[in-house]
């Protein structure tokens, strides 16, 4: 097992993403990790107070620029009080979204331009970057229908589904271009989808 690493699960509503991070969780410390989870927005109780708010269903319209800059006070919270602390231990973070769902559901479905949520970024993020970053691909209309099955659904959860599909493909556009990215197919069964999981962090980590 190498040193202290990021890893990220990442995906639309309805991907799976609770099952694909208790899959890894017991895989990182079967190998050995020392691991820290968290989850955005979230994470922190300030954190997690903000979290509330974006997705809470509101009377007064959010704008899209509102929205963004939530995610990412959220996330300079969770970065300066858990995630950096925890790698400077040499503890492991994995971690249920970061900044690459920003870039999806506020570059791709409230089509923020990219140059705005990169300025942000440099400022929040800074050089603290997932070493590797999981993402489960899946069919909007599929994932939606799931989080459905679930229960009722959140304000962004409520969204239509062509924000969906724009974000699926910031996801993809991304991914395609960025080599820590990998695409994990979601619509598969459960077992082959853990499979890919584990599979992948071992080509990864070991």
């Amino acid at each position: 097992m190498k040193s202290a690493k990021f890893v990220v699960i990442e995906g639309l509503e309805g991907a799976g993403k609770s099952t694909a991070v208790a899959t890894v969780l017991s895989w990182l410390q079967a190998n050995g990790a020392d691991v820290v989870q968290t989850r955005e927005p979230g994470g922190t109780p300030l954190a997690e107070q903000i979290r509330t708010m974006v997705k809470a269903v509101q009377d007064e319209k959010i704008a899209p620029e509102t929205e963004l800059l939530l995610m990412y006070a959220a996330r300079s919270q969770l970065l300066a009080n858990v995630i950096r602390p925890a790698l400077a231990r040499g503890q492991w973070v994995l971690a249920d979204r970061h900044d690459l769902s920003s870039r999806a559901y506020q570059g791709g479905g409230r089509q923020i331009a990219s140059e705005i949520i990169d300025q942000i970024r440099a400022v929040v993020v800074k050089d603290t970057r997932p070493d590797l970053t999981l993402y489960l691909d899946i069919d909007p209309e599929i994932g939606l229908k799931r989080a459905l099955a679930r229960g009722e659904l959140d304000r962004i959860e409520q969204e239509k589904l062509d924000f969906f599909k724009r974000t699926r493909q910031k996801y993809l556009e991304i991914a395609a271009t960025d080599s820590s990215i990998v695409v994990i197919d979601a619509s598969k069964p459960l077992e082959q989808v853990q499979q890919a999981l584990t599979d992948t962090l071992s080509a990864w980590f070991n």
